[in-house]
């Protein structure tokens, strides 16, 4: 079931997991940082990332930059869930409390609508208690290029 309106652009369910398989295969900073894909559908994901001593800043807490990381991996995992290159064309973050090493991380990205090829997405990431941690706002651009060839996609469209 797609979790976004059945008037945009955006694929069916297999496609969107065909391609979650696809771009989890690529070499990233995903890698880097542990992040695992846990759910894909066409302009939806789920995340997850456990915090380590190597992701803290001078506080013992968790850097900015590694919670952004988790957030803008899962806005580019739901923006791209459309079978379409598509880039981050701005993004903001606001960061709501704290996570500490061992800490389990989850980003869930949402689309939120969009005109064009530009679209807008949420992502809120939570602890392992369900604490809201931070919230992202991501708007892409989506280009002309495909990201799986026409003969790739045609038996799931």
């Amino acid at each position: 079931m797609s979790r976004i309106p059945e008037n945009t652009t955006y694929t069916d369910s297999a496609l969107a997991r065909k391609l979650g398989d696809f771009l989890s295969q690529r070499k990233s900073i995903d890698t880097l940082l542990g992040i695992e894909l846990l759910e894909i559908d066409a302009g939806y994901v789920k995340m997850r990332m456990t915090v380590t001593e190597e992701m803290t800043n001078f506080f013992g807490s968790a850097h900015g930059g590694a919670v952004f990381a988790l957030a803008d991996s899962a806005f580019a995992f739901s923006c791209n869930s459309h079978n379409m290159v598509t880039v981050a064309a701005g993004c903001s973050i606001e960061y709501l409390r704290p996570s500490f090493p061992g800490d389990i991380l989850t980003a869930t990205s949402h689309y939120k609508g969009g005109t064009g090829r530009q679209s807008i997405f949420d992502i809120e990431i939570t602890n392992q208690d369900d604490r809201l941690v931070a919230a992202f706002r991501g708007k892409s651009h989506s280009t002309r290029d495909s990201i799986l060839p026409e003969d790739e996609t045609a038996a799931q469209a």
